[in-house]
């Protein structure tokens, strides 16, 4: 029966046409997403891999990361709703409060992963810090900064459907239009087309996820050369300093 009331909402011009469409509500959707997920990053990436650089405040990350697995999505939306009234100024917030942690968490992560010698390498030819940070360490963690980026965007795919119970659109409109109707069709269609976009979402990072992978692996060798090269260079002139200190 559910089956046919599915079938019955997708076949239906109706829905598929107008501002309540279903192009609409995943173009509403994904807006939410982007908006949040950069805004995110602005803030996260950053202070994480500053944190992974400089190994000091570490237990920031981590207060952050364990406080973020308690926090009630619409509990916090309701708080928002109560300060700063209906928008979606409120749902952004809470939306970004819930994809920081997991960029934070894997920016402090992959950086805090670099090979120390590959830093050390890097402070021994002059380079300053954050020339280290930006050149060095953040292309090296790039995979699990992209993995973090992952998690936060699968994460507010699904949760961005709170938006609905402030007057917002997205694909929630048709979860609680639909439960409002009792129109168990066209709830269960929204939670199909949930799923579906956080398929297609986890389906191109893990292709970017590959990318960069190979991008690495064929980097690697080059940096080693480039690496090797800078020892040799700086092994000579120590050797030529220790000879005049010598001969003097």
């Amino acid at each position: 029966m559910i089956f046919q009331q599915i079938l019955a909402f997708f076949s239906d011009p109706a829905n598929w046409s107008g501002p309540d469409g279903i192009p609409v509500r995943v173009g509403e959707h994904l807006l939410y997403t982007l908006v949040v997920i950069a805004i995110a990053a602005v803030i996260a990436l950053p202070a994480g891999a500053i944190i992974g650089h400089t190994r000091k405040g570490s237990w920031i990350v981590i207060n952050i990361a364990n406080a973020s697995r308690a926090l009630p999505t619409l509990g916090l939306l309701t708080l928002m709703v109560l300060l700063l009234g209906l928008g979606f100024t409120p749902a952004a917030i809470v939306l970004v409060i819930l994809a920081i942690p997991s960029i934070l968490t894997a920016a402090y992560a992959g950086v805090k992963g670099v090979d120390p010698g590959v830093v050390d390498a890097a402070r021994g030819i002059g380079m300053p810090e954050w020339r280290i940070l930006l050149t060095v360490e953040l292309p090296i963690a790039a995979k699990v900064i992209l993995g973090g980026f992952r998690s936060a965007v699968l994460q507010i795919i699904a949760t961005a459907t709170v938006a609905a119970y402030i007057a917002l659109g997205g694909l929630g409109r048709f979860l609680l239009d639909g439960l409002a109707l009792r129109d168990y069709g066209q709830m269960a269609a929204g939670a199909i087309l949930v799923a579906l976009l956080a398929l297609v979402a986890d389906g191109i990072f893990a292709v970017a996820g590959r990318f960069v992978g190979r991008h690495q692996r064929r980097a690697v060798p080059r940096r080693s050369v480039r690496q090797a090269a800078a020892a040799d260079v700086t092994t000579t002139r120590v050797i030529r300093v220790g000879v005049t200190e010598e001969d003097s």
